[in-house]
């Protein structure tokens, strides 16, 4: 067997956005039978897809309207603009490039997995593909950068295309996709329903009115982003001194430029010419909610016989304000009927009236009568227009998150609650890797997460009070000892633990007093440092042990009867000798740039049982993975990372029959007038 070809179904297909953890889009299943093709290519598969052919394959998914959107496990119908069209040839413009330089084809590795244990012991006997994710800056239609994510899963429409997959004579397979116009069902999935926009009854990911719950930092506001990506938001947070006229619009007081008036209000002349002067004025200026209101009407205007654009209004923190007072009559627009306009309009007052009918002014819609025909033929599109009343569109969309555990909070009666769908938002694994780097050790910051919130269950029996993924932000996949206290154990300390006893181990120190959060910091002067060991310690008490990062197993330890210090700093591990002489390096001379730091540590190389010490990207994303994954990556000042490697570095201070390359490279380094100094002493 040389080659297969795979129909494909909703399973392995469906355009939808990346996601953090979002699996479906990482794996490609195939039938088991088709293993054999791949059988003798090891864990790891080379693939090579065609320009050409992708872009072929995406015009198809453009032209098969509707399309389904997938997103973990909730589907419904979109629509495919002109936008979508130009971004998604925008991205394979970027993709296929080398050097700057416009490619036919690319290759990528694929993760070929088969028979997997499971972690509940059981075996996986499906096989299938991952790591498919490949990151993609890109111009999109409105001329900004973003990135993304290619995956050739957002190219496959279920139930129209075909996947060829041919083993080319260099042993790299050629991947190739064949549209069909007749759609292929083999039962596993529902064929794509031939039903206008319109028509559809929304699922509860794109309810118009939704509130995403849960833990603060799992991703309420970023799931939103991920959402919302490319369309239309306006965004605005409550807090306590948040009202109706902040949340809707109100007049206030502006500067401009008015004539001058004499006693009788006759303006001043000097000859033809009207005096003006600065004066204050007062306007009525929209505010979050206005300005969503206004454009999703706008954009219904400006949509003729299609379907308008959507509008997002998105509330951060929706219970920390008083939703009722903030509401106010808007309270009763959230009734929406069965396609999605309000189905009570309320009036607007004067001054709202004034606003609305300058800003819809000349204003009309295409399809006015449907609109019309659902309040019995009341001609509700043009007392719109007119300001008179107030009335939600079908293509506004108003989404709010909220924390559970927040502390700052206003109730929210049923009757307002009943008026949203609830999407809630569990603590789950982002899969960024992000590690906690404390005193040069790095530690898995999921599997801290998992530890902590053990314990904060057992000891609050609180599901509000634990700590997603995103609880603080990492910077080049890393959190440091100082954002870990001033965030992770700030909180920790004053509001989850503080109406306990600290009763646990976790929280004493090694003389067995109760760790109080003043004693992770110096006492010494104004500026006040993070004690890195206190937080090591924490880190160690609770269970979270240091990453492969940094040192992989027990056999690479330091001996316990001697100690090993770069520029006084102790190593916990062999192989964490040569990576601390170059971070410690590096900031030392924050002047240099990555390349200028290759080149100084580049002749101890020699000391190395490998053909490296220190590499650039391009070097480093050229070694097999086993060798790149490896190594030890550190960030310079120009923003450029270099990595360290960890591989092959052996100390046998008793054994001198035995190549001790530790022991060179202290003795290279020593002697190299670098300003790092290297010291072996009895422990």
């Amino acid at each position: 067997m040389e080659e297969i070809t795979k129909h494909i179904n909703d399973t392995n297909a469906s355009y939808r956005h990346v996601g953090a953890g979002d699996a479906k889009n990482t794996d490609l299943f195939l039938d088991n039978e088709h293993f054999d093709l791949f059988r003798d290519c090891g864990d790891q598969v080379t693939v090579r897809f065609d320009k050409t052919n992708l872009t072929q394959a995406i015009l198809f998914i453009a032209s098969i309207l509707p399309r389904k959107f997938d997103q973990s496990a909730n589907h419904y119908v979109v629509n495919y603009s002109n936008d979508f069209v130009f971004d998604q040839l925008a991205i394979l413009d970027s993709l296929f490039k080398e050097n700057g330089v416009s490619v036919n084809t690319i290759t990528q590795v694929w993760n070929a997995r088969k028979d997997v244990l499971k972690k509940n012991g059981e075996i996986d006997n499906r096989f299938y593909f991952n790591n498919l994710l490949k990151d993609v800056e890109f111009k999109n239609h409105n001329g900004d950068v973003q990135t993304t994510k290619f995956t050739i899963r957002n190219y496959l429409a279920g139930g129209f295309s075909e996947l060829n997959i041919k083993k080319a004579a260099d042993g790299i397979f050629d991947i190739k996709i064949n549209n069909i116009t007749e759609s292929y069902n083999d039962g596993k999935e529902d064929k794509l329903e031939d039903i206008a926009i319109s028509q559809l009854k929304w699922d509860d990911e794109c309810s118009r009115q939704q509130i995403f719950y849960g833990a603060p930092g799992t991703g309420k506001s970023y799931t939103i982003n991920e959402l919302t990506e490319n369309e239309n938001v306006i965004r605005t947070t409550f807090h306590p001194d948040t009202d109706y006229s902040t949340f809707v619009g109100a007049y206030k007081p502006t500067m401009g430029l008015q004539p001058i008036c004499d006693e009788i209000g006759q303006t001043v002349k000097i000859g033809s010419t009207v005096l003006y002067k600065e004066q204050i004025t007062y306007e009525f200026v929209p505010q979050a909610f206005l300005q969503a209101y206004i454009a999703a009407w706008r954009k219904y205007a400006g949509a003729g016989e299609n379907e308008p654009k959507k509008q997002f209004l998105v509330i951060e923190e929706i219970n920390r304000g008083n939703c009722a007072q903030i509401f106010g009559d808007l309270f009763q627009l959230l009734d929406r009927n069965e396609r999605g306009f309000s189905e009570y309009p309320i009036k607007a007052d004067a001054d709202m009236q004034k606003q609305l009918k300058k800003e819809l002014y000349g204003l009309s819609v295409v399809n006015a009568n449907k609109i019309n025909a659902l309040y019995n033929n009341r001609n509700v599109v043009s007392e719109v227009f007119n300001g008179d009343i107030l009335l939600l569109p079908d293509n506004l969309y108003i989404w709010a998150t909220m924390n559970t555990s927040d502390q700052s909070l206003f109730p929210i009666d049923s009757a307002f609650k009943r008026r949203w769908d609830w999407k809630y938002i569990p603590i789950s694994n982002a899969n960024k890797g992000w590690t906690i780097k404390v005193n040069g050790n790095k530690y898995d910051w999921w599997n801290f997460l998992e530890k902590i919130n053990t314990q904060i269950g057992s000891t609050t029996n609180s599901e509000d009070k634990k700590l997603g993924y995103f609880f603080c932000k990492a910077a080049n996949n890393e959190i440091s000892a100082e954002t870990f206290v001033g965030k992770v154990i700030f909180y920790l300390w004053n509001d989850v633990f503080k109406d306990y006893d600290f009763d646990s181990n976790i929280f004493k120190d090694d003389n067995g007093e109760t760790m109080t959060f003043d004693k992770f910091y110096t006492a010494e002067s104004k500026d006040a440092k993070v004690k890195e060991d206190k937080v090591e310690a924490f880190l160690e008490k609770l269970g979270v042990d240091a990453t492969g990062q940094q040192g992989d197993d027990e056999n690479n330890n330091v001996p316990n009867n001697i100690s090993i210090r770069v520029n006084g700093k102790e190593i916990k591990y062999i192989n964490a000798v040569p990576y601390t002489a170059v971070e410690e390096y590096v900031k030392m001379h924050p002047e240099m740039s990555a390349q200028q730091v290759i080149d100084v540590w580049e002749p101890f190389k020699k000391c190395s049982m490998r053909s490296w010490v220190v590499c650039n990207k391009e070097e480093h994303d050229s070694m097999e993975p086993k060798y790149a994954n490896y190594s030890y990556e550190i960030k310079c000042s120009d923003g450029n990372s270099i990595w360290v490697n960890k591989d092959g570095w052996m100390h046998y201070p008793e054994n001198q029959k035995l190549r001790d390359t530790i022991n060179e490279f202290m003795s290279a380094v020593n002697n190299s007038n670098l300003g790092i100094i290297i010291t072996e002493i009895p422990a």
